[in-house]
């Protein structure tokens, strides 16, 4: 198989470490008192990331069963339910709401900016019977993050649930639980942790925990209900058989972001280098503040389709880059730099790509990418 650079904003590559803890001999997850242990131990690692005493499950599935899951486990029928949209998945949580019953009340911002957290208060006092609120950390279609911190806080001080999508951003963007009074916290293995793909995480806090023993009615799912976990230890009882090699993997996933002790810095660095580059050489962000230091969306230039930049990036230079759907679909393309996407040397190496592929396809760039990514990290490092 060809060698191809996956530069697109997930699922991310994983390392050889990662690789190899898949091929650990199974245990019995139902039957092996040691997998309880093994799951508790990665549970304390995700704790330590999402700097929470709480909880956090590790759910069978991709990132959207655990948005799905989190509406299913505290929506009930007539719950009025905020939903603060200002990008694709910011939308879509309401049809989640819809489904399960819940009256949808949409805070609507620009898309292409973080939400404004005092409209979001003054909207709050037209509106006194919600009982919680849906919102995304980071909008990866349009390469921006949320002030989560604000919007969390202020939330709480009204007596709302938090549901906070965070599955572009835990490991890349600054996130602290407790201290940003977060309540459920959703995260996937296949981003910024750069753990293979069919993982969710879910954080929740003890006012959460409480909130969902004291539903009304019962949760309308088996396999989405976040209560079904309650002491599974203590029980050594899982209420599914367990993904033991998937685990495996976002466990060593897990300590080498711990190990390295500034990843999200890297992040930070890196994220910054990248958009200076573009921008010096005359490309636009879609984003007009508040940039994802985990993706960079930068719109198409004139007469450039996204299917005729991807091919050149991909045929001539090895490496792929990712496009948008809904309505960014071929307004843009973006470069992930999430997990171990987000090195130096990949980032150098893509940027190198997409210079010389823009101007095989006949777009004038200011200089060369990779020059000015050169000379913003050769800053960052003085």
């Amino acid at each position: 198989m060809k060698k191809i650079l996956r530069m697109t904003p997930g699922p991310t590559e994983v390392t050889e470490r990662v690789r190899q803890a898949m091929a650990n001999p199974l245990m019995n997850p139902d039957l092996e008192a040691q997998f309880f242990d093994f799951y508790q131990e990665t549970q304390k690692l995700l704790m330590e990331l999402y700097d929470t005493k709480g909880e956090v499950l590790i759910l069978n599935g991709e990132g959207i069963l655990g948005l799905e899951a989190a509406c299913a486990s505290f929506i009930e029928p007539g719950d009025q339910v905020l939903c603060i949209d200002n990008g694709i998945f910011g939308h879509g949580f309401i049809d989640f709401v819809k489904l399960y019953g819940g009256e949808p009340i949409v805070f609507e911002g620009p898309y292409d900016e973080p939400i404004d957290v005092d409209a979001l208060e003054a909207f709050l006092k037209e509106h006194k019977n919600i009982k919680l609120a849906t919102l995304v950390h980071c909008e990866t279609p349009a390469g921006l993050v949320n002030p989560v911190d604000q919007i969390c806080s202020l939330l709480r001080e009204k007596g709302i649930l938090s549901v906070v999508d965070s599955v572009s951003a835990l490991g890349g963007e600054p996130l602290h639980m407790d201290a940003w009074h977060m309540d459920v916290v959703l995260g996937a293995t296949q981003k910024c942790l750069s753990a293979p793909p069919g993982l969710t995480l879910v954080a929740m806090s003890s006012e959460a925990k409480e909130v969902l023993r004291k539903r009304r009615t019962p949760v309308k799912s088996f396999y989405l209900n976040l209560g079904i976990f309650d002491d599974y230890y203590e029980k050594k009882w899982f209420p599914y058989s367990q993904p033991v090699s998937d685990i495996y993997a976002l466990h060593e996933a897990l300590w080498v972001i711990l190990e390295e002790g500034d990843a999200l810095e890297r992040h930070k660095v890196l994220g910054e280098a990248v958009r200076e580059a573009l921008q010096k050489g005359g490309l636009s962000l879609y984003a007009k503040k508040g940039h994802a230091n985990t993706v960079s969306t930068v719109c198409l230039p004139q007469g450039i389709s996204y299917e005729v930049l991807k091919e050149e990036m991909l045929s001539t230079h090895g490496i792929l880059i990712g496009g948008a759907f809904d309505y960014l679909g071929n307004q843009v393309f973006r470069l992930g730099h999430m997990g171990e996407n987000a090195r130096e040397e990949k980032l150098y190496k893509t940027l190198k790509a997409l210079d010389q592929s823009l101007k095989t396809l006949g777009v004038q760039i200011h200089g060369n990418l990779a020059g000015f990514f050169v000379e913003a990290m050769e800053g960052h490092k003085e």
